[in-house]
């Protein structure tokens, strides 16, 4: 940790992040905050899901929420902030369902390939749906691995995801028009190459560079 303060933020890259969401386009901004949110959650719970049945019912919950919001978003409950927020900006929206599918994956994994195929798909999902786009969809798998590895319990198995995180790859042009995601991906890219260690005051530099040159 070297002696840098802890930033308030979940532990992996995310696009709330001050430095980060000041590079996504204005207009896009309050529904990526609400996406972000909604990374958090599942998070959350992946991280405190102690028995999968009891992690299945509560991402079951979330998944036919987001169909709700798909399909007929009024129907949607009162007095989840969440909702209300995600009702707001993805209301008739498809795709945010596939990202509870991704973490489903994840939490019922069994051996090292399904849960990096997990961890890959939820991030590719997350890009995706941050673009607007589903052309590049490669673009978020090394943040999904990383975000995997930050999740995982057991050292070796997360040393084999931060391992493929570091040997997972997207070209700069995938990122084209997108720098806040091109941000998170070479955040991503530092952490997994110190195989998880924290350097807050590099990684802020890093952040510096690619937000004012991209590079």
């Amino acid at each position: 940790m070297n002696g840098d303060p802890e930033p308030a933020f979940p532990s992996y890259p995310d696009l709330r992040d001050p430095r980060v969401m000041v590079a996504a386009p204005r207009a896009r901004r309050e529904a990526l905050a609400a996406l972000w949110a909604l990374t958090e959650r599942l998070t959350k719970l992946l991280r405190e899901a102690r028995e999968p049945l009891i992690g299945q019912i509560k991402l079951a919950w979330w998944r036919d929420m987001m169909g709700l919001l798909a399909r007929d978003p009024a129907a949607l409950p009162k007095g989840e902030p969440l909702l209300a927020d995600l009702q707001a900006t993805w209301a008739g929206r498809d795709g945010l369902d596939a990202l509870v599918d991704a973490a489903e994956a994840l939490l019922l994994a069994e051996d090292g390939q399904a849960r990096a195929q997990a961890a890959g798909d939820f991030g590719e999902r997350l890009f995706a749906l941050s673009a607007g786009s589903e052309d590049e969809p490669a673009r978020g798998r090394r943040w999904g691995l990383l975000w995997g590895a930050m999740l995982q319990e057991d050292a070796a198995s997360a040393h084999a995801l931060f391992a493929a995180a570091k040997a997972a790859d997207a070209p700069r042009s995938a990122f084209a028009g997108q720098r806040a995601l091109l941000m998170l991906d070479r955040w991503a890219r530092a952490i997994a190459a110190a195989d998880g260690a924290r350097r807050w005051r590099r990684e802020g530099l890093l952040l510096l560079r690619l937000g004012v040159f991209g590079r």
